[in-house]
């Protein structure tokens, strides 16, 4: 499949942006630092998914080198007075907002170092591919710093708050296969074979009506975390709204008349 560079956005040279197809794939490029997420590069991401072209249907996020990313570029900190680390946190909260409440899935490809600032880019994806090379940890106790990207609210629903709470105060770090077990990670692959299948999945993604894909990204979690009674009649409503798409009726005809799959066994 043909792939070609595009602009996107204005983006800062630690990003760089291609697409396949529908898809667009968003590289973290600061290998020489680990993909240490600076401000320019913080702002640069939420400039990408701002301005995202209509004709993309998923991204993939993904890191140059050896590591996916290792975290705040901690240079940048030590000048902050109280009010500019507010500031700066709630850059971080809005640029990842828009990965997690979006136009579009996306999926993060991890590898190597998936630590603080990157687990907290990471849990804000909407799937996340690990390769066996990708090891896990959040050292801000060590540091004598706390997450400021949201990790504090995203991380917690992947793997609860007495589990992160251990990683912050002891600096402990989990391996790749210790991720997948406990929901950092959706699917595991061999090292070096991440990326393939996060451009896979995010293809595949990108073949669904795009009503349902919103309804899946945006409404599903915020039902999760409701009142059952209101989860229900939120749930109601999005159904019939994503049933009622012309895209979604020409689908339901499809199946009706055997025109499309059925569900199987795995493999």
């Amino acid at each position: 499949m043909n792939s070609n560079r595009v602009p996107f956005a204005s983006l800062p040279p630690s990003l760089t942006a291609e697409r396949q197809g529908p898809v667009a794939i968003l590289k973290l490029n600061r290998p020489q630092k680990r993909n240490a997420l600076d401000d320019g590069t913080v702002i640069g991401i939420d400039a990408f998914f701002a301005a995202l072209p209509d004709d993309i249907r998923a991204v993939v996020i993904a890191g140059e080198g050896e590591h996916f990313c290792a975290g705040l570029d901690l240079s940048e900190l030590q000048e902050r007075n109280i009010h500019e680390g507010i500031t700066h946190s709630a850059l971080w909260h809005r640029a990842f907002e828009k990965i997690q409440f979006g136009k579009v899935p996306v999926i993060a490809v991890l590898h190597g170092a998936v630590v603080g600032g990157g687990l907290e880019l990471a849990s804000s994806a909407h799937i996340r591919v690990a390769d066996r090379s990708t090891y896990y940890g959040l050292p801000e106790g060590s540091r004598g710093i706390y997450v400021g990207g949201g990790g504090s609210v995203r991380i917690p629903r992947l793997i609860g708050v007495a589990r992160m709470m251990d990683m912050m105060l002891t600096g402990r770090t989990y391996s790749a296969e210790d991720g997948q077990i406990m929901g950092l990670s959706t699917y595991l692959t061999e090292s070096g074979e991440g990326l393939a299948k996060g451009i896979e999945l995010a293809q595949r993604i990108a073949t669904n009506t795009p009503m349902t894909n919103f309804a899946i990204t945006h409404a599903l979690p915020r039902i999760a975390e409701a009142a059952p009674a209101t989860g229900f009649a939120m749930e109601s409503l999005i159904s019939s709204i994503a049933q009622a798409d012309p895209e979604a009726k020409n689908r339901l005809t499809a199946f009706l008349e055997g025109r499309a799959g059925k569900v199987k066994r795995p493999d």
